[in-house]
């Protein structure tokens, strides 16, 4: 079970971002150099020269699309404290593995 997972709302700790609050919309595996990396939406936005491509119908021009970021860089976002948050785990009395916010406890899984 990972920390953090896709649907999680993160905010951003460090970087040129540092502050942004987003949900995770996909995970990468980790590389063995690079660690854990998330893509995140309205997060760490690039902008990609595209080449025209006429069998894939593709227009060219500069593209602005989301590049991943470092899972070290995120935070997972907790609503009640309105800060980033630490992510522990506990097991449920009926075996269950569920994910909890270390700052006060409460259960993020359902």
């Amino acid at each position: 079970m990972r920390k953090l997972k896709t649907g999680d709302e993160v905010i951003v700790i460090a970087g040129k971002d540092k502050g942004k609050r987003g949900k995770i919309t996909k995970v990468i595996a980790a590389d063995t150099r690079k660690g854990d990396r998330f893509l995140v939406s309205g997060v760490n936005r690039i902008k990609k020269h595209v080449k025209p491509n006429p069998q894939a119908q593709v227009q060219g021009g500069i593209v602005e699309k989301e590049a991943p970021i470092a899972a070290s860089n995120v935070a997972i976002f907790n609503s009640e404290t309105s800060k980033g948050d630490r992510v522990g785990f506990r097991i449920l009395e009926d075996g269950r593995k569920v994910r909890f916010f270390k700052s006060n406890g409460q259960q993020i899984d359902d």
